[in-house]
């Protein structure tokens, strides 16, 4: 007699290197497979209903590639993210059918606390990562992830989930890319279900299985019946033991079906009732039914009386969770940052550094002191990076920690944010600041939303090399502090001279959230000064002063602020000087209390007009001070242009002390 459904949790389940048998598999399979169906089909009744909100995408076909894939990994061990039809291997790994129902019905109980809907939950502090709609993007934290948990001793896997429509996607291939490069073991499972939304895989590719993409990176490749539970589940425990002897990645196509449209609002009427109906044939459900009768010691009868317990249970986790109450409306910016109050570091002292220099003294005291931090970008190790800023740091620490990576900036962020979920202490260099528009949404909208969405930290240090002045042209003098200040959840630091760029990257890395340092590329080698820091990283969060007066309230960032202080010491009014520091969150009250003394506000950027974060400056003093100001606040910046080659056009385009005296001049004889 095989016992009932509540008698065997999936958590019992062994898992690798331990293998079910066949006979041993079925019944827990078809539980989970019919569990998973009857669920989503009950929020497909409450979402016609209106009780259930966005929409509801269902796994039906897709049932026995999410149970066999899942089966053998280890929760809270194994590294995985999911996708939007795999219900079911979120029941595997912990998550219960109340929690899921009370998800799509965004309600107090949900797992996000109605913060992120439908299929965008996991448990990211057992290593199940929640998913984000921009395909493609959760399979580098994988790698990361897994990459991460090998360095410090854990032998663990990582499940990185993909749909066909998915694997067209330039982090498709940048994940896999690390992985094959890093040998990270990471099993990547590409559900091919034949259409992705509307699209058909005819329109996706030209080879004849995904997985023949695999002889591109080095690794292995294999196509499997993904409707066939038993044969889904012996492939990934196959794949599991050889990256047990060589940490290799490798991929599975599960060959699937979606016997459904995309969501609840697609009728799939771009599907021919004749392909419907073959694809009907290979549905998973009936197969494995079948196949459970043939070959365990189990009647009719007692399946029928599983099937029964499941549609009980259902109902009964329904009726619990449609009286829920509903969320807490109040969203506060606390629940954007992660908490972080870092104790005190070592304090360091300089008689006189280059701000070069503190970049890469500061780097070294952070490797030194925490062995779990790493350093990766491209041509850090042994070249030193492009600025020389970490040269001598590959000798003093090896290649397992200051890592030379693969030119994939949106992989290598989401690597570091993988790594981050293990306990890894991620520290990415940018080689330009141009080059992280390529990582827009895996900074922005994956790192940024994280601790909002998992309630987890993401302690990640970006460095952004940043800035003008040295004729590089378009692609390699821009700031971007004004893109990455409109992304929630990201912290921002704009250091100016050694002391700031020490204490910057010091406190940055200390925080739990997405922190990310702007470096002046004109300032490693031209500025230096004195570097006493008492190690007191809370109080590094604040804005700078740089002189004192009476006149008028200069601000500005990055170069701008050497240029404010020439401007300041040779004006013949009293000017005061100040760079806000920390550009997000933006705390303006020492800057408001100064404009309030002066009554006048220029504000200095070096990027175009509406490109920086000046207006923004502007606005908060305006509507936050009480001053009334002898003249309107001025934004002193560069035009709305790229920035240009030719040294007399940068030169004619930048702001510059002269500039600066200019607008001072015109700005106290107005009246």
């Amino acid at each position: 007699m095989i016992q009932s459904s509540a008698e065997i949790p999936a958590s019992a389940v062994v898992q690798f290197p331990e293998k079910l048998s066949l006979e041993a598999l079925l019944p827990v399979a078809y539980r989970t497979m019919v569990r998973s169906r009857r669920i989503e089909a009950r929020l497909l009744e409450l979402f016609q209903k209106g009780y259930v909100k966005g929409t509801v995408t269902q796994s039906n076909g897709n049932e026995a590639t999410a149970v066999g894939m899942a089966l053998p990994l280890r929760p809270g061990r194994d590294i995985v993210s999911f996708l939007h039809r795999d219900f079911a291997s979120h029941l595997l790994f912990g998550a219960t059918p109340y929690q899921l129902v009370c998800q799509y019905m965004a309600n107090a109980d949900s797992l996000t606390h109605g913060r992120e809907g439908n299929c965008h939950h996991g448990d990211a502090r057992n290593r199940r990562l929640p998913m984000m709609s921009h395909l493609g993007k959760m399979l580098s934290l994988v790698v990361g992830g897994a990459w991460a948990a090998r360095c410090s001793g854990e032998k663990v896997f990582g499940l990185a989930v993909v749909g066909d429509g998915g694997s067209s996607t330039g982090e498709f291939h940048e994940a896999l890319n690390i992985a094959s490069v890093r040998r990270s073991p990471v099993l990547f499972v590409v559900q091919n279900n034949g259409l992705s939304f509307s699209t058909p895989t005819s329109a996706q590719y030209r080879c004849e299985n995904l997985s023949d993409r695999a002889a591109g990176y080095g690794i292995t490749g294999r196509t499997i019946d993904g409707t066939d539970v038993w044969e889904v589940y012996t492939a990934v425990w196959d794949a599991l033991a050889a990256m047990a002897e060589d940490p290799a990645p490798a991929i599975l196509e599960c060959r699937t079906v979606r016997l459904v449209g995309h969501a609840a609002y697609d009728k799939a009427d771009y599907v021919s009732d004749e392909q419907m109906a073959q694809w009907q044939q290979r549905d998973p459900l009936p197969k494995t039914r079948a196949r459970l009768l043939e070959a365990c010691s189990v009647s009719e009868d007692e399946v029928a009386a599983w099937e029964q317990e499941i549609e009980e249970e259902v109902s009964e986790v329904i009726a619990r969770a449609v009286p829920v109450a509903r969320p807490d409306p109040v969203v506060r910016r606390g629940d954007v940052y992660a908490s972080s109050s870092p104790a005190p570091v070592k304090p360091f002292q300089a008689k006189r550094l280059k701000n070069g220099e503190a970049v890469n003294r500061a780097l070294d005291s952070i490797l030194t002191d925490h062995p779990r931090a790493f350093l990766v970008g491209l041509d850090v190790g042994t070249y030193g990076s492009a600025f020389k800023t970490c040269k001598g740091l590959i000798d003093r620490h090896g290649p397992q920690r200051v890592v030379d990576m693969p030119l994939c900036e949106s992989g290598l962020v989401g690597f570091c944010l993988g790594a981050s979920q293990v306990g890894g202490l991620p520290i990415m260099e940018f080689q330009f600041a141009d080059f992280s528009t390529e990582a827009v949404t895996q900074l922005g909208l994956n790192a940024g939303t994280w601790h909002f969405r998992s309630g987890c930290d993401a302690p990640l240090l970006m460095r952004l090399p940043c800035g003008g002045g040295l004729t590089m042209g378009a692609f390699h003098s821009g700031e971007y502090e004004g893109l990455w200040g409109r992304f929630p959840g990201l912290k921002l630091l704009y250091p100016a001279t050694a002391q700031e760029t020490y204490e910057a990257l010091i406190a940055g890395f200390a925080d739990r959230n997405p922190c990310l340092v702007f470096e002046h590329k004109l300032l490693y080698w031209s500025k230096s000064g004195p570097v006493d820091f008492d190690g007191d990283v809370r109080s590094v969060w604040r804005s700078r002063r740089y002189t004192e007066g009476e006149d008028v309230t200069i601000v500005a960032t990055g170069a701008m602020v050497h240029e404010a202080t020439a401007a300041a010491a040779r004006s013949k009014y009293s000017v005061e000087v100040w760079n806000p520091f920390v550009l997000q969150p933006l705390d303006l009250d020492p800057i408001i209390d100064s404009v309030e003394k002066t009554s006048r506000l220029l504000v200095v950027q070096e990027c175009g007009e509406s490109g920086g974060l000046g207006n923004r400056i502007i606005s908060q003093v305006l509507r936050h001070g009480r001053a009334t100001l002898k003249c309107p606040a001025q934004l002193l910046a560069a035009p709305d242009l790229p920035v240009p080659f030719a040294p007399e056009l940068e030169t004619y385009c930048r702001p510059n002390a002269d500039k600066i005296l200019a607008t001072v001049e015109r700005m106290i004889g107005e009246r």
